[in-house]
This record gives C-alpha cells, sequence and structure tokens, in this order.
C-alpha cells in the first residue's frame, strides 16, 4: 500500500518522517506495552482519544490512566502492526493520519479474522514536535 500525501509544503518531507517516526512510536509502544512511551506522543492540550470500541476518553490524565489499567497485558496473545496510508495537512502543523492496523501474532504473522484498525490521527506542531492532539480507531467489520 502506498502512502498518500495532500497539502504538505515543496520542503515537508522532514514532517512527513516525522509524522511516520511518530506512527511507528505508536506501534512500538503499543506491542511492547509501554504506556508511558505511549502517553509521550499525545499534546498536554486536552487531547481526545476514542478507542476502537467507542470510548471516548478526553484530557491526557483521562487518556493516561486509561492506557496505564489496560495496555500492560493487553499484548500478550497479539498485536497490530501500523501502517501509515494518508497524510492530510490541514495547515503546516495540524496533520490529518489515516493508518492501517492490522492485527498480527506475537511473530508478526497476520490474524485471519480478527478485525482491522482504521486509527484516524490529528496530529499538531509543537514546539517543533508532532503530537497527537485527537485520534478515533474504528474496527473494520469487512472489507
Amino acid at each position: 500500500m502506498s502512502m498518500e500525501i495532500f497539502g504538505a509544503s515543496p520542503d515537508g518531507q522532514a514532517d512527513i518522517d516525522a509524522i511516520v517516526a511518530l506512527v511507528a512510536a505508536v506501534e512500538h509502544a503499543q506491542q511492547n506495552e509501554l504506556p508511558e512511551a505511549f502517553m509521550e506522543l499525545f499534546s498536554r492540550r486536552d487531547p481526545v482519544w476514542t478507542t476502537a470500541h467507542g470510548m471516548r476518553l478526553s484530557g491526557w490524565e483521562t487518556i493516561s490512566e486509561f492506557t496505564h489499567k489496560v495496555l500492560p497485558g493487553a499484548m500478550k496473545d497479539s498485536t497490530a502492526s501500523y501502517e501509515v496510508v494518508r497524510i492530510l495537512f490541514v495547515r503546516p502543523d495540524v496533520a490529518a493520519v489515516n493508518v492501517h492496523q492490522r492485527p498480527i501474532d506475537r511473530d508478526g504473522r497476520a490474524l485471519p479474522g480478527v478485525p482491522e484498525g482504521r486509527p484516524l490521527y490529528v496530529l499538531a506542531k509543537q514546539d517543533g514536535e508532532w503530537k497527537i492532539a485527537a485520534a478515533q480507531n474504528t474496527q473494520v467489520k469487512g472489507d
């Protein structure tokens, strides 16, 4: 699957690379059950996270509390791979990022029959760093 980029400035490759790296950091934190590393990726400015099951979490502390409760142990049997498929630069410091999230076993093999995810991350560039300002994960019920 190739990545689509919309609205990037002519010298926007550094931002594209940083966004792809942020999504890779989400994957790493999730796969390795690292709640602190996961929370470092969020803006401290009232972020919003909606889980794949529709739970809306508002505010950094609320997201952190939830993450620290559910992430440890969540990946013991399976995990997911993350691939950036589309970046839309809404403006130079705001990007909407579509991700293809594939369930995999601990050895990296696809898990047939397990719903994939289609996260959308709204990222904001703060003090030169991209952070998750809002996110919505949606499970795919057939593709």
